[in-house]
């Protein structure tokens, strides 16, 4: 007949006990070495921190060195209504005809003709588009003549003048159906206006 089976004594109970208290402690001494989140509070983890700057850091209106009162590139020039530049006694000189009401869209202004009356129409042109209409001319191998004298510079062809002023660009375009050279006194003494305008 077999023997019957001891039962296991039962582990200590203290020694497992302290190995566990010992274990807890070593990794709670090792933790105080450094943190374990090297990510600043508020900074989530996977990005790096902010690099500090001594010049900027601080000054809620610095902008990677520049303030509000550094200056920057030239100021954009301020806006100019169109209609202001040549009236509609002035274009209606220019075109020999009388002209409707000027029609403003963005920075361009428009006088034209009656449709019963003969074909005349004044366009002026501020800023960025006057400066293209210039370029575009220049490309397509438009005759310019410089007009001495008006504003910084100043330029015209058969039915437009273009001003340069303080930054600024204005375009005047003249349609009409007669001989160009009859135009030319008239498109100058605008161009003259414009630039006394600027």
């Amino acid at each position: 007949m077999a023997a019957p089976r001891t039962a296991a004594a039962p582990a200590r109970p203290t020694r497992s006990l302290t190995l566990t208290w010992l274990a807890a402690i070593l990794f709670a001494v090792a933790g105080c070495g450094g943190d374990a989140n090297p990510f600043p509070a508020g900074q989530p983890e996977g990005d790096p921190p902010a690099a500090s700057n001594p010049l900027t850091d601080g000054d809620p209106l610095s902008d990677g060195g520049l303030t509000a009162d550094t200056p920057t590139a030239a100021a954009a020039p301020a806006a100019i209504d169109p209609c202001l530049l040549v009236s509609r006694q002035e274009a209606e000189q220019l075109a020999g005809v009388p002209l409707a009401e000027p029609r403003k869209v963005k920075a361009t202004c428009t006088y034209t003709a009656p449709p019963s009356g003969p074909t005349a129409q004044v366009e002026v042109f501020v800023g960025a588009g006057a400066k293209k209409i210039l370029d575009v001319n220049r490309n397509l191998g438009h005759e310019l003549r410089e007009l001495p004298g008006i504003g910084d510079e100043a330029y015209a062809e058969d039915d437009s003048v273009y001003v340069h002023k303080s930054g600024q660009w204005v375009t005047v375009r003249l349609v009409r159906l007669n001989d160009p050279a009859e135009n030319r006194q008239g498109l100058e003494a605008v161009a003259r206006q414009v630039a006394d305008r600027l």
